[in-house]
């Protein structure tokens, strides 16, 4: 599936949803890796080193030697549509709109990217050449972090920057703890065990990671991912021992939040634990970190410690309860925007 060819919205209506994720290379070759880590890795939110110290090491270094390595995992988890996390974020789209529908609310929903494509400067430049006049800028990030959530607000920013006249603008900051998103997660998970027909002797719930000075300076990342994770083990009716929050994703020498995932599951399973259950819930779709990293480098590590069974629970992608619990949010935050005008008393 080609987002970059994606459509303009059809007949106008005056409201909108943006949703952003990451984004993803447009290939999985070094070339295209390349153009998307030089852009990635180029955001301030995300490498928070003195620019003149981090762009010499970035392109004298990581960009000559990682597209290769990555382009090789992107290559094992592409699929026939093309890159797992544009799709999911697409179907999620279409479905919302749907949902949104469902609702009574008329509304455009469109895909966007932080990196890569679509861009989201190209999407809201899309709402407003259809005459839309309003749009709610929803990240599928659950947690709030500076480098993610901020960075979707940077670049829709930018875009207004440049612009002359541009729509009026809401943002969705988090729902690490929105009940319909906590009931989604636990929906996923009970699904999981009837499939299996067995549950893990423990279930290990791991977020993306991000450096520890971050939290030091204010970033309230790492309560949020507790928070989801105690409400959603609470859900499940897991006691305190049948359930583990770790972080993955580590990049660079820095101290980043921990326990680490891999290191973790390792000791673990070294340790005579035999069985887990993998859940990764930060990610609202499958993408690199979740169907390579952790269905693969970190179930061969598990395994080759000792581990007997590494089960992982896929991400919520096109799940109906996580979208209408998309729906939930994006209603709360279209509040006064989508009701009928008020009568004008002469």
């Amino acid at each position: 599936m080609d987002l970059q060819k994606e459509p303009a919205p059809g007949p106008a209506h005056d409201t909108a949803v943006l949703l952003c994720n990451l984004g993803t290379p447009d290939a999985p070759t070094a070339p295209a890796l390349r153009r998307y880590l030089a852009q990635f890795l180029s955001d301030p939110r995300v490498v928070e080193i003195p620019r003149a110290a981090w762009l010499p090491i970035l392109h004298g270094i990581i960009l000559r030697t990682r597209p290769a390595q990555s382009a090789a995992k992107y290559a094992s988890i592409w699929t026939d549509e093309g890159s797992p996390l544009a799709v999911w974020t697409h179907k999620q789209a279409v479905m919302l709109r749907g949902w949104l529908g469902e609702a009574g609310i008329q509304a455009q929903v469109l895909p966007a990217m932080r990196y890569g494509q679509p861009a989201i400067a190209a999407q809201l430049q899309a709402l407003q050449d259809a005459g839309v006049r309003r749009v709610l800028v929803l990240p599928l990030y659950p947690q709030y972090s500076a480098t993610t959530t901020a960075s979707v607000v940077d670049a829709v920013n930018a875009w207004t920057r440049d612009a002359r006249h541009f729509p009026e603008l809401r943002f969705v900051n988090d729902y690490h703890d929105h009940p319909g998103y906590i009931a989604a997660l636990a929906a996923s998970v009970r699904a999981h065990w009837r499939r299996e027909g067995a549950r893990g002797d423990k279930l290990v719930l791991s977020f993306h990671g991000i450096p520890e000075r971050n939290v030091r300076l204010g970033d309230p990342y790492a309560d949020q991912c507790r928070s989801t994770a105690h409400l959603l083990a609470q859900a499940l009716g897991l006691a305190d021992d049948e359930w583990l929050l770790t972080f993955q994703s580590r990049f660079g020498r820095a101290r980043w939040l921990e326990p680490y995932t891999q290191p973790t599951l390792e000791r673990l399973a070294a340790a005579g634990l035999a069985s887990v259950d993998v859940l990764c819930p930060g990610f609202a779709a499958d993408c690199l970190e979740t169907l390579e990293e952790i269905n693969m480098e970190v179930r061969e590590a598990f395994l080759h410690a000792g581990g007997k069974r590494f089960a992982y629970i896929p991400c919520l992608n096109d799940n109906r309860e996580w979208i209408t619990a998309l729906s939930s949010i994006a209603q709360t935050h279209l509040a006064g925007w989508t009701a009928p005008a008020a009568k004008v008393q002469p």
